[in-house]
C-alpha cells in the first residue's frame, strides 16, 4: 500500500530547489535581510535601551568579564522575560556567547516581522537559538516560507506563532521534503499551504503522512476519498493514531453505531474531543432519542445545540398529535 501511495502522489512535480541565499547585510551586530529579496522587511531602527544605572550600579566592582555575564542575564531575563537558569542549562553555550550575539539572534526574528513577544517564545520553547548563526540557521527557513511555500510577508509572523519547530527544521531534510508531499497530495491552489497550515512542514513524510493516509485507507476509504478528507481537514495529518483515530472509530462503530461513510461527509469529526464534546451530545441525543448528521451535532455551541434538540424534541411532539 505504501508503494501504491508514493505512485499516485507523483502526478505533481517536485518543488525546485532553493537557491542559495544571497549573503545577509551586518550592521553592527544587527542582521538585515539582503535587499534581492525584493520585500520591504521590518528594521530595527533604534537599539535596545540601555540597562539602567541603578542595575549596572548594583553589579558592583566585579571584573569586567564578570560584569558582562551579568549583563547578559540582565538583558534574558528582563529584556526577553526568560528563566536564566532554564535557558542556560539547556544552552551551556550561553555562557561563553557573547551579548552581541543573542542580540543578533533577537534582531533576526524582529526583523521578519515578529514581535518581543513573539522571539521570547520562540527562545523559551527553543533555548538553542538563542546562540544560534542567523544567517545559516534562521534565514534558509525564512527565505524557504517566502518563496517556495509563498506565505506572505505579513503572514510570516502568524506562521512562525503557530508553529515555533519551524525555526530548528531542517529546510532540505524535513521542510522541503514535506512541502513536495502535500502538493502532490493536493495542497495547491485553494488548498494551498497557508500560514494556518504550515504546521504541517514539520513532519515526517515516512513517519507520519503516510501512516496516517494508510490508516484512513484502511477503513475502507479510497485514494479518492481519503485525499478529499485531508484537504478538507488537514488536521488529520497531525493527529496520533492510537490516541486520536483509534478510540474516536471505535465509539462511533460500536457506542454510536454509525456508519463509517459519515467521516468521508465529515472528516472534522476527529477534531473534536472525544470525553468532552463528542460522548456528551451523544448521550443527550440517546436519552432524547433523536438524531442529526456528525456536522450538525458537534460544529454548533452548546447552546445552539441544546435549542436544536429542543426544537427536535416538540417537532417529535407534534407529529404525535
Amino acid at each position: 500500500m505504501l508503494l501504491r501511495l508514493r505512485l499516485s502522489l507523483s502526478q505533481h512535480p517536485p518543488v525546485p530547489p532553493i537557491p542559495d541565499p544571497s549573503p545577509p547585510i551586518l550592521i553592527g551586530h544587527r542582521f538585515i535581510p539582503h535587499p534581492s529579496a525584493n520585500l520591504v522587511l521590518r528594521t530595527i531602527s533604534s537599539p535596545l535601551p540601555p540597562l539602567p544605572p541603578t542595575l549596572l550600579d548594583s553589579l558592583g566592582s566585579s571584573s569586567d568579564a564578570g560584569l558582562r555575564f551579568r549583563e547578559k542575564l540582565l538583558f534574558i531575563e528582563h529584556d526577553l522575560g526568560l528563566d536564566s537558569s532554564r535557558v542556560l542549562y539547556l544552552n551551556p553555550s550561553l555562557r561563553s556567547a557573547p551579548l552581541s550575539a543573542i542580540r543578533s539572534a533577537v534582531d533576526a526574528l524582529l526583523s521578519f516581522g515578529l514581535l518581543y513577544a513573539d522571539a521570547s517564545r520562540v527562545f523559551a520553547m527553543y533555548p538553542s537559538l538563542l546562540t544560534c548563526e542567523p544567517s545559516a540557521d534562521l534565514i534558509p527557513v525564512f527565505r524557504f516560507l517566502l518563496g517556495p511555500v509563498e506565505i506572505p510577508f505579513p503572514d510570516i509572523r502568524k506562521a512562525v506563532a503557530r508553529c515555533p519547530r519551524l525555526l530548528v527544521s531542517s529546510v532540505p531534510d524535513r521542510l522541503l521534503p514535506a512541502l513536495n508531499f502535500l502538493r502532490r497530495l493536493g495542497f495547491v491552489g485553494r488548498h494551498r499551504i497557508t500560514c494556518r497550515t504550515t504546521v504541517l512542514l514539520v513532519s515526517s513524510v515516512e513517519d507520519t503522512f503516510i501512516p496516517k493516509l494508510e490508516y484512513l485507507r484502511g477503513l475502507g476509504f479510497s485514494h479518492r476519498e481519503t485525499r478529499s478528507m485531508v484537504l478538507r481537514s488537514p488536521g488529520l495529518l497531525t493527529f496520533s493514531i492510537e490516541n486520536n483515530f483509534e478510540p474516536k472509530v471505535e465509539f462511533l462503530r460500536h457506542e454510536m453505531g454509525r456508519d463509517l461513510s459519515e467521516l468521508r461527509d465529515f472528516p472534522q469529526y476527529f477534531s473534536f474531543n472525544l470525553e468532552r464534546k463528542i460522548k456528551p451530545r451523544h448521550r443527550l441525543l440517546t436519552e432524547r432519542r433523536v438524531w442529526m448528521p456528525l456536522s450538525e451535532m458537534l460544529k454548533v455551541s452548546d447552546g445552539d445545540f441544546l435549542a436544536r434538540l429542543l426544537d427536535m424534541r416538540l417537532s417529535s411532539v407534534d407529529d404525535k398529535l
